[in-house]
């Protein structure tokens, strides 16, 4: 039986989508359980009305909540009574638990990482990790999207074998092409950092490595995965983000104008909600922190409930195949290599 905690609170649709998306996910699942963490009498109430039997599901209370607005160490260090801090502590503890699935504060869930998960032994930083969708029909993997806006080659390196072995593992990609952001394709641009990091990845030849990328690319779905430091690929992340949804916002603008462009909307009704879905991010999982001892899947903060069923899956998936497991003896081999050479 795979053990999924599911924190209830934090995010913009919390908790009524949190609980329908695992619901989702547990009917689809029979060796999956599910513990809530929040407001039990709220989280018994929806569980009821959902019809959810108490078999494969358990609810522990914790009726706070971390906000963005508070400082993340500090939250998850003294909100002891938060749905996010009981749900780390959980995950810690030895109850068998597998995975934590949360939409709430991104830096208070890194904090909790750091201070009560620790990293698999030999990852020098744990990074994010999430999917994006490709105008190929596909998805795009960005490894790292925040976590560590400084990093060095060897952290790049390690983003590179764990990004590949995840996108094996919980999507069944065999071989997955890897690329590094870059501000040109050739081998011999960027800054000191990605030239020591092309050569570092180019060398390990249990990575399927493409070469460099350029963030124009990033959604052309020639690639499986991108890796960054944190910083520049949470600015790609974002800005890819905000510049879709600013697209939407112009088409919608283009053809509601006037009676000709409804008309012209109303005959590609059909092909029109077709490219919002493609690019609606509830249709895709979460960001998942490669590199921690614990699985930890990051929902987007105003998920709705076929969101968090994606992102419960998502963990679903990577304890059914054994990630973490992968990740350790992947770095393992490589640090080793290094202190015999």
């Amino acid at each position: 039986m795979i053990k999924i905690i599911v924190d209830t609170l934090g995010g913009d649709n919390s908790p009524n989508a949190n609980i329908e998306g695992a619901v989702a996910a547990l009917k689809e699942n029979a060796d999956l359980s599910i513990t809530f963490v929040g407001d039990k009498d709220v989280i018994a109430a929806k569980l009821t009305e959902l019809g959810c039997g108490t078999e494969r599901t358990e609810i522990v209370h914790a009726p706070d909540e971390i906000s963005c607005n508070d400082k993340p160490t500090e939250a998850i260090r003294k909100k002891t009574d938060s749905s996010l801090f009981r749900a780390i502590e959980l995950l810690k503890s030895d109850g068998g638990y597998n995975a934590v699935v949360s939409s709430g504060s991104t830096g208070a869930i890194i904090a909790g990482e750091v201070l009560k998960l620790g990293r698999i032994k030999g990852v020098k930083r744990p990074a994010l990790c999430p999917i994006l969708p490709t105008m190929k029909r596909g998805i795009v993997a960005l490894c790292d999207s925040g976590a560590n806006a400084d990093c060095d080659e060897i952290m790049l390196h390690q983003f590179a074998v764990m990004a590949s072995l995840y996108m094996q593992k919980a999507f069944s990609v065999e071989n997955p092409k890897v690329a590094l952001l870059n501000v040109g394709t050739e081998e011999e641009k960027g800054d000191l950092l990605r030239k020591a990091a092309y050569k570092l990845i180019s060398e390990d030849k249990s990575i399927n490595f493409v070469g460099n990328m350029e963030a124009r690319d990033f959604l052309k779905g020639d690639v499986d995965v991108v890796v960054a430091d944190g910083f520049s690929g949470n600015v790609l992340c974002k800005s890819t983000e905000g510049a879709c949804l600013e697209v939407l916002k112009l088409l919608k603008a283009t053809l509601t104008k006037n009676v000709k462009t409804k008309m012209g909307a109303l005959l590609l009704k059909k092909d029109l909600k077709g490219i919002k879905d493609f690019m609606d991010y509830n249709n895709y999982g979460g960001a998942v922190l490669l590199g921690c001892s614990k699985t930890v899947v990051k929902a987007h903060g105003s998920s709705k409930a076929l969101s968090v069923k994606h992102c419960v899956e998502q963990a679903y998936n990577i304890e059914k195949n054994g990630l973490r497991d992968s990740i350790d003896e992947a770095v393992k081999v490589r640090v080793e290599s290094t202190q015999e050479n």
